[in-house]
């Protein structure tokens, strides 16, 4: 291969990746370089001459004319007698170029340069892509479905870029096919070796909230803000939501007439249940809203622990813990505080911790966790929900509500 065959394959790189001109020619000379160190030691003393658009490519050596027999670097240091070789008259102590063919390199050393090449090519395309992606993160983004596996869907956008979209990141009820377009954001970008690994996500409390930015004007405006958003991605999501003009209603902005605003959210997100909020440094006030629907009587909040206490008439008490607990535990998400469910005019009733002789810690922390801290509580609740409701076994509910019943009848 010659140096004109080598220069022109390189100029493929340049229009199959789109690198600019003096991109290309840096990193060309950056790998001659590298050659020539190899080869020589050094290459402080030869001069590179690049012209990708031509073919063109020169590699120059400049040496001293000494007398014979004293060379001490071969490098940079040309015999009297070998410099007449070039040119007859040549005399000691002037400066010799001459030209370095790359077949004098050698051509495992030609193989090895293109190699290096390929390499920093990618290298330069890799970073490039990585910055372009940094850039994007937590932002929308709309890619190609490419292939749907078990756990991860491959995604494609316009330029080729790969994006994965792993199992955690996707919405229960989402329906993956090859070809289709869907929307996200970029959850992260990372560098594994040189190669950037781009991660797409639809679970994202980021993604409602971008959508909210996209979907409704006054907050793409600056108009409303939205204060916080808490998902239980293709469940329920609740977004606090406040305004900076006192003229405007900022949930009846975003909810629109008759929900018109917020149904492309919801349809986006496989029609998740989303409840608008309006937002207020009241800590009571907001824990009171984000238990909507159900009406609160009274909260005793401990500011020390981020804990509080709602009080509720025995009807709103379903309300507020929602199907599964969802509203509940996205109420805790999105004012920051663990909420525990107390039931006005029950004081027959018997709080679940008093039972832990018989009932262990864990199954008492997971009914808790769903706002059931009473044994009417649970109860009250038929099996088929609690099963649903919790991650415990029918055998084990079965057995905590025998413990119960035993309770009351005695």
């Amino acid at each position: 291969m010659d140096n004109i065959d080598l220069i022109s394959s390189f100029s493929e790189f340049k229009d199959s990746k789109l690198i600019d001109r003096v991109t290309l020619m840096a990193i060309l000379e950056d790998v001659f370089r590298s050659a020539l160190k190899r080869k020589y030691g050094e290459d402080e003393n030869f001069d590179i001459i690049i012209n990708p658009d031509k073919g063109d490519l020169e590699i120059w050596r400049n040496r001293v004319v000494v007398e014979d027999g004293e060379v001490e670097n071969p490098n940079r240091e040309i015999a009297l007698s070998d410099a007449r070789k070039i040119e007859p008259d040549f005399e000691v102590d002037e400066d010799v170029s001459e030209e370095v063919k790359l077949s004098d390199l050698g051509r495992r050393a030609i193989l090895a340069l293109r190699q290096n090449l390929i390499s920093k090519i990618r290298e330069h395309d890799n970073a490039n892509i990585y910055k372009q992606f940094k850039d994007l993160e937590d932002e929308i983004y709309t890619a190609e479905i490419h292939h749907v596996r078990r756990n991860v869907v491959i995604l494609l956008d316009d330029e080729g870029n790969e994006l994965i979209l792993p199992k955690r990141n996707q919405i229960p009820s989402d329906f993956y096919r090859k070809g289709d377009s869907i929307r996200g954001i970029i959850e992260s970008v990372e560098l594994k070796g040189s190669k950037p690994v781009i991660t797409f996500s639809r679970t994202s409390p980021v993604f409602l909230e971008k959508l909210f930015e996209q979907e409704i004007p006054e907050i793409f405006d600056g108009l409303i803000d939205v204060k916080r958003v808490a998902r239980i991605p293709g469940e329920k999501a609740k977004v606090a939501v406040d305004s900076y003009d006192d003229r405007i209603d900022p949930v009846g902005a975003c909810v629109g007439m008759k929900g018109s605003r917020i149904h492309g959210i919801v349809r986006e997100l496989g029609n998740e249940n989303i409840d608008v909020i309006n937002y207020t440094n009241n800590t009571k006030l907001f824990i009171a809203r984000a238990l909507s629907p159900a009406h609160v009587k009274d909260i005793k909040i401990n500011e020390e622990t981020k804990h509080a206490e709602v009080y509720l008439e025995p009807e709103e008490v379903s309300k507020a813990i929602g199907r599964g607990g969802h509203n509940i535990r996205l109420a805790g998400q999105i004012t920051g505080y663990e909420l525990d469910v107390v039931r006005e005019g029950q004081e027959e009733d018997v709080e679940l911790k008093e039972f832990s002789d018989e009932i262990e810690a864990w199954v008492i922390e997971e009914f808790s966790r769903i706002g059931l801290d009473t044994a009417k509580s649970v109860l009250e609740k038929t099996v088929e929900d609690l099963v649903k409701m919790t991650d415990l076994e029918e055998e084990t509910i079965l057995e905590v509500r025998s413990i119960l019943k035993e309770e009351f009848e005695d």
